[in-house]
């Protein structure tokens, strides 16, 4: 899937001049429709994607592994993807920020399209949810317009292509138990803490 964006920028240039950066060269050629990133953070490394609608994927990649999240956006988004750490720059930011205890809020434009219906709904819920609460799977269900969907709530939330920046994490059972979460309860119960107050995290 990447040789197709490198042949096609090749075909391209004039024949006694080199490529320039790959990544670079594809975007401004308009062939790059998605970008992508790792970013080692204090929950493992991270993988960020984006298109020009905004940041379309984020994934742990100890536990969805790399191949596995590029194959999914190569066929659900588009197979023009490659590697181009400086269109993420700004998602890389927000994080570090984010970790660091300096940023409350992501302000990154986000590409919705690998959700729909009442997934997407109750995603746009939990976007909504600030930092430093939490909400449940039922009040989520009901802002997604069925209230007792709370189960497929959760199924939905699993699913959740942008952990962290929609922040899944902060949703809990009605009785305040901690649910699933994608990353694995160990992170999910890291990021409460460290939005409750406690001492940020750690560096790798």
């Amino acid at each position: 899937m990447m040789t197709e964006i490198e042949h096609e920028l090749r075909r391209r240039a004039p024949r006694t001049d080199p490529v320039p950066d790959l990544s670079q060269a594809a975007a401004a050629a308009g062939l790059l429709d998605v970008a992508f990133a790792t970013l080692d953070s204090p929950l493992g490394t991270l993988l960020l994607a984006t298109t020009p609608r905004g940041l379309v994927r984020l994934a742990y990649v100890d536990h969805e592994g790399a191949d596995s999240v590029l194959e999914q956006l190569a066929t659900k988004v588009s197979p023009r993807i490659l590697a181009a750490r400086h269109e993420l720059d700004e998602p890389r930011r927000e994080l570090d920020q984010y970790f660091a205890g300096a940023r409350r809020r992501f302000e990154l434009p986000l590409d919705w399209r690998l959700t729909h219906g009442f997934t997407r709904r109750v995603l746009q819920a939990t976007a909504n949810v600030p930092y430093g609460a939490t909400s449940t799977y039922k009040q989520v269900a009901a802002q997604a317009g069925s209230p007792l969907a709370f189960r497929a709530a959760g199924n939905a939330l699993g699913s959740n292509p942008i952990p962290i920046v929609v922040p899944c994490h902060r949703i809990l059972h009605s009785g305040g138990g901690l649910g699933g979460y994608t990353g694995g309860l160990e992170r999910k119960r890291l990021l409460l803490a460290v939005e409750s107050g406690q001492p940020r995290l750690a560096d790798p």
